[in-house]
C-alpha cells in the first residue's frame, strides 16, 4: 500500500481531488487530500499565512505517517512539495508534479510564472495589499481552469476559490542535492493548460529533469476532467 498526500494549487482547496481520492483507495491505497494553511476549510487568516509554516504544516503530516508517502503538487505549490522534500527527504519515495512549478533551488515560482506571457490569468488576479493576498476573478475561471470540465465544477469553483497568500510566490527555495535530489521526481504536463502553459512546464521539467514525464491533453485540472486517466498515472508511478 502506497500512501499518497495531495497538495492543491493556488486558490483551491482539498475538493480539487474528491474525484481521485476514490479512484486510489479503491486500489487499496490511501489517498490524502490537505488543505493548506489560509485555503478550504483551515481557517488560519490569510495575512499570517507564510511558506514556511505551509512547509511545516506538510512535514508535521508526513511525519504522523508510517513509512513513505508520495508527494503530489499540483500549479504553484509544486513549490510546497519541493520544499518538504527537502526536509524529509527519508520519508518521501517519491514527486509527482502536476502542471506544476518545479523551480530550482535558489529561484521562486515568481520568477517563473514571469516568464508565462501566454497564461490568460493574469489580468484577472486581485491584489489586496492589506492582507498581501490575490483572488481570481470568476469571469476567467471556465476558460482559464476547467474549459475541459463540466459546468458545475465552474460553479463550485464561484463558492469554494479563496484567497492566495503572495509571501510563497516570491520565498526563494532552499534545495540541496544530498536531500532534495535524491527523490525521484515525475512530471506530468497538462499539453492544453491555458493557466500554466505548456510552454512553461516544458521549460521546468527541461531544466529540472525528471525520471519520467507524461503527457495529458486537458486543461489545468485534469482531477475534474480526466479523474480516471490521472489516477492511473499516480498508480502507475507508485509501481516504478
Amino acid at each position: 500500500m502506497k500512501t499518497f498526500i495531495l497538495i492543491h494549487g493556488s486558490w483551491h482547496s482539498a475538493w480539487n481531488w474528491h474525484k481521485v481520492v476514490p479512484i486510489i483507495e479503491k486500489q487499496g491505497h490511501k489517498a490524502i487530500a490537505v488543505d493548506l494553511p489560509g485555503m478550504g476549510r483551515d481557517k488560519t487568516p490569510i495575512r499570517e499565512v507564510k511558506m514556511k509554516s505551509t512547509v511545516k504544516k506538510i512535514c508535521q503530516l508526513i511525519d504522523s505517517i508510517e513509512g513513505k508517502v508520495i508527494l503530489v503538487g499540483h500549479s504553484k505549490n509544486g513549490i510546497m512539495i519541493s520544499q518538504a522534500a527537502e526536509y524529509r527527504p527519508g520519508k518521501v519515495e517519491k514527486l509527482i508534479y502536476l502542471a506544476a512549478y518545479l523551480i530550482p533551488n535558489g529561484k521562486t515560482q515568481a520568477e517563473y510564472s514571469s516568464l508565462d506571457i501566454d497564461g490568460v490569468l493574469k489580468p484577472y488576479v486581485t491584489r489586496y495589499e492589506e492582507s498581501n493576498s490575490h483572488t481570481l476573478q470568476s469571469g476567467i475561471y471556465k476558460e482559464g481552469l476547467y474549459h475541459d470540465c463540466d459546468q458545475d465544477i465552474t460553479e463550485l469553483a464561484k463558492v469554494l476559490l479563496s484567497h492566495e497568500p503572495v509571501e510563497s510566490a516570491i520565498t526563494p527555495l532552499e534545495l540541496s542535492e544530498e536531500n532534495y535530489g535524491s527523490i525521484p521526481r515525475y512530471y506530468i504536463e497538462c499539453t492544453e493548460d491555458r493557466a500554466v502553459t505548456p510552454f512553461i512546464q516544458k521549460k521546468m521539467y527541461t531544466e529540472m529533469p525528471c525520471k519520467k514525464v507524461y503527457s495529458l491533453p486537458t486543461s489545468h485540472s485534469p482531477f475534474f476532467s480526466q479523474p480516471e486517466k490521472l489516477s492511473g498515472i499516480f498508480l502507475e508511478i507508485a509501481l516504478l
